[in-house]
C-alpha cells in the first residue's frame, strides 16, 4: 500500500474506475452475447432489432474509452455478417 496521501488517492481511483470499467465490458460482452442468441433462434426481425440495440452499446463504451475503436468495429461487423448470413 502507498504512504503518500496522494497516491492512496490514487489507488482507490484506481479501484473504484476498475470496477466501473468492469461493468461496463460485461454489458457489451452480454450485449453480443444476446445478439448470437437471436441469430441462432432464428427470427431474423427479432435479431436485426438486438443487433441495432448491441450496436448503440458498443458505440457508447467506445465513446467512453473503455473498448478501442477498432475493437468496437470488429464487434459490430462480425454481429451484422452473421445476421446477414441468416436465412
Amino acid at each position: 500500500m502507498a504512504n503518500i496521501k496522494s497516491a492512496q488517492k490514487r489507488a482507490r481511483q484506481a479501484v473504484e474506475r476498475r470496477t466501473h470499467n468492469m461493468s461496463l465490458r460485461t454489458e457489451v460482452r452480454t450485449a453480443i452475447k444476446n445478439v448470437s442468441k437471436a441469430v441462432a433462434a432464428g427470427n431474423k426481425d427479432n435479431a436485426a432489432k438486438v443487433l441495432r440495440e448491441s450496436q448503440r452499446v458498443i458505440d457508447r463504451i467506445v465513446a467512453k474509452g473503455i473498448l478501442h475503436r477498432n475493437a468496437g468495429d470488429r464487434h459490430k461487423s462480425r454481429l451484422a455478417h452473421a445476421l446477414k448470413g441468416m436465412k
